[in-house]
């Protein structure tokens, strides 16, 4: 049974013009599942549900605190709030610091939080999401970063969220259908943060999703400005299989 992943934004950091941050819809027997929610996604989310409220949404993953990643959570916690108050919470898979940024943004309190949302904490054992099976792996980043895999009837997506190299990679993408790869090429950008590597160049992106025998590889988190072409030809020369660039509203169908 096949499935999709469609990308709700692409950008780390801040949005370029047009664009959004961390985000995608895993679809899947019937499952519909956010994956991170940064500047500009949660228009787009509503736009794909077809609802004001988010109806028809049935888990959020948020891999970690960064606001490029979480800060629309906010607008979808009001979504369901005001506008589906005592329906049945969302699921919210997420690492502690996001739930309490969370709650440190929203004015009335935290019971406004917990009644839009059923937190459930990341990294964790194996949960099981409606049809799909959520496993999550800590991968190092500047916050506590969840990288996640999504396995349901006959696929799997995997996701690193923000990270530096690991050998946790492999794992995390292994076999994977669709593996979606950390690629903030800072080294493109003058003033690049001195340090250990916690975000990935497509590069290693590219070593990372061929260390997993992933099938494809979708390359998003570009810092704006990157030239996204040459990440991809860069990732094509240790990755043997299809190299995509995420690209807002790009809608990928998984076989």
């Amino acid at each position: 049974m096949g499935g999709r992943v469609v990308v709700l934004g692409s950008c780390g950091g801040w949005p370029e013009p047009g664009r959004a941050c961390s985000g995608f819809v895993v679809e899947c027997a019937g499952a519909r599942v956010v994956i991170d929610l940064g500047y500009g996604t949660l228009s787009r989310l509503l736009a794909r549900l077809g609802s004001a409220a988010a109806d028809g949404l049935d888990a959020a993953i948020v891999t970690h605190a960064h606001a490029d990643h979480m800060a629309d959570l906010h607008g979808l916690m009001r979504a369901r709030w005001f506008g589906r108050r005592g329906a049945p919470p969302v699921p919210l898979y997420a690492p502690e610091p996001v739930l309490a940024r969370l709650i440190a943004m929203e004015d009335d309190g935290p019971d406004v939080v917990r009644g839009a949302f059923d937190w459930h904490p990341l990294p964790a054992a194996p949960y099981a999401v409606g049809p799909l099976r959520l496993e999550s792996r800590l991968l190092p980043h500047y916050l506590p970063n969840a990288g996640v895999r999504l396995s349901g009837p006959g696929l799997t997506v995997a996701y690193t969220g923000d990270t530096g190299p690991d050998p946790a990679l492999a794992d995390l993408g292994r076999d994977a259908d669709l593996f979606i790869v950390d690629a903030t090429d800072r080294d493109q950008q003058s003033g690049a943060p001195a340090g250990p590597a916690l975000n990935l160049t497509a590069r290693e992106a590219g070593e990372a999703a061929a260390a997993a025998g992933a099938r494809r590889l979708l390359l998003t988190h570009f810092w704006p400005d990157n030239d996204r072409a040459a990440s991809r030809a860069v990732a094509a020369t240790v990755f043997p299989g299809e190299v995509l660039l995420a690209d807002e509203g790009l809608d990928i169908p998984l076989l």
